[in-house]
């Protein structure tokens, strides 16, 4: 039977992303501050290197409950036991991955058009992401900034649960959860805060306090 997830604060993480602070350190932190999942996002790595920093992070959420979500690579999502895999428009079909991954695993995808929204109604996923909701230097390739009319049109599109990424913070967290997002997935917001366990609790704080 698959297990619950809380997408409310949902971090995406790499060992780029965090600068020169090590990333096990970075996802440490958050989790004490209330992280809710973690994505694994490594582009330029070996699949070995990938493989042990799967392998670190799962030795780090496992006792807290948290989630290991890998992004793309089934492969190593299998070898280390994460909880699920998300994957991009360009990367693995959703029905391939859940074949590979089974029934029980979470499955997430990213959203970079209407007709993608659409098509997601049939398919077996569990989460969406929808964005960037705001210009974004995580992502080079993103497609065309949302906004919050774009971010809210989408959310009405989909059955789907969805989180809402691209440069969201604290100050539009409330905000975004009255249009309709089921948690916020952030990058710098986290890795980049002088005290990521604070950063995290104040993204669920502000998440907390629906906003019209």
């Amino acid at each position: 039977m698959k297990r619950g997830f809380d997408l409310t604060c949902y971090l995406i993480a790499g060992r780029s992303s965090c600068g020169e602070r090590p990333l096990e350190e970075v996802v440490r932190l958050a989790v004490e501050g209330g992280v809710t999942m973690v994505q694994l996002r490594e582009k330029d790595v070996s699949t070995r290197e990938y493989l042990e920093t799967a392998g670190s992070l799962k030795r780090i959420l496992a006792p807290a409950g948290v989630p290991l979500i890998i992004n793309d690579r089934i492969d190593v999502a299998l070898a280390v036991g994460a909880e699920g895999v998300h994957v991009g428009q360009s990367d693995m079909p959703v029905d391939i991955a859940r074949r590979l991954m089974g029934p029980d695993a979470i499955i997430g995808l990213s959203m970079d058009t209407d007709a993608q929204v659409l098509e997601a109604e049939t398919l077996d996923v569990d989460y969406l992401g929808l964005g960037p909701v705001f210009p974004t230097n995580t992502k080079a390739d993103h497609s065309e900034p949302l906004g919050f009319e774009g971010f809210a049109r989408r959310r009405g599109m989909t059955r789907h649960p969805s989180v809402a990424i691209g440069s969201v913070t604290a100050r539009c967290a409330g905000h975004l959860r009255s249009l309709g997002a089921d948690g916020l997935a952030v990058v710098s917001a986290i890795c980049r805060a002088e005290d990521p366990a604070e950063a995290a609790r104040e993204l669920r704080r502000a998440f907390a306090e629906e906003k019209e």
